[in-house]
């Protein structure tokens, strides 16, 4: 991997898609609003941008990436009509016309061996992710993932997370769903965990995912590690936060009703 592109664009990068103040906002707080009265059985979490800082590596390896293609490309733009979809789905839209499943696949492979590279020196998880679920479950609540990643990005996260123990259920975007904003993913998820969707909350960073959670008629966390409030809300939205730790300090768990059965 390219030196410089590591420590320059890396910083260029990191500050382009880094996070702008705490957000800390309850949309409502305390259980009043009906949304949050409502039973919650599962929990589903994003795993890009999401449980890890991955979101400014993931824009450093589409740089390199398509450097190596040769190709122009405006990389906060890709980033907004990608994220959250498949790779298969990724490619066809970088590349600008139909291709097979084996030379989509194996385009995104060469892509995400360069994220991981870049990613695994300085792999950190969104602040307070893995306590937060670890509460979650402890609350009787149960942990999917539902991600348009790809298996091996799914396994480095979890090596480096080592969540103990594992979520009950793991969707990838490689299993032959449709990416996000189509509900698919999260959809199996909530099937794994035999839970009703409306008993689900999605955590999710991207507006892609927002609109998922919308359209599988679940509820939602907007985490700000990438985008504004703004650009995450919606009227399932409960709350609107920059990582875990605000979601614990403003007691988010004890707000809601966690389904029994």
């Amino acid at each position: 991997m390219n030196g410089q592109l590591h420590a320059g664009a890396a910083q260029t990068m990191s500050e382009q898609f880094s996070a702008g103040p705490p957000q800390g906002k309850l949309a409502p707080s305390g259980g009043s609003d009906p949304r949050q009265r409502r039973s919650v059985g599962a929990f589903i979490f994003d795993m890009d941008g999401t449980m890890i800082n991955s979101m400014p590596y993931h824009a450093q390896s589409w740089v390199e990436f398509t450097r190596r293609h040769g190709i122009q490309i405006d990389v906060a733009d890709l980033m907004a009509r990608t994220t959250g979809r498949t790779g298969a789905e990724c490619m066809r839209e970088l590349f600008g016309r139909d291709m097979d499943d084996a030379e989509s696949w194996r385009l995104i492979h060469e892509k995400e061996e360069i994220y991981r590279a870049l990613f695994a020196p300085v792999f950190s998880e969104v602040a307070g992710f893995k306590a937060f679920a670890d509460l979650a479950r402890g609350r009787g609540l149960k942990v999917g993932v539902g991600t348009a990643g790809d298996k091996h990005n799914i396994a480095f996260a979890f090596s480096h997370l080592k969540m103990d123990p594992l979520p009950h259920a793991v969707v990838g975007g490689d299993e032959g769903l449709p990416g996000k904003p189509e509900p698919a993913i999260f959809m199996e998820a909530a099937k794994r965990m035999n839970t009703r969707a409306d008993a689900c909350i999605v955590f999710e960073d991207a507006p892609f995912g927002i609109e998922a959670a919308r359209r599988a008629g679940m509820r939602a966390v907007a985490l700000c590690t990438s985008h504004s409030p703004a650009e995450l809300a919606g009227p399932h939205v409960l709350a609107s936060v920059r990582d875990y730790n605000e979601l614990m300090s403003s007691k988010f768990l004890e707000t809601l009703h966690v389904a029994t059965s």
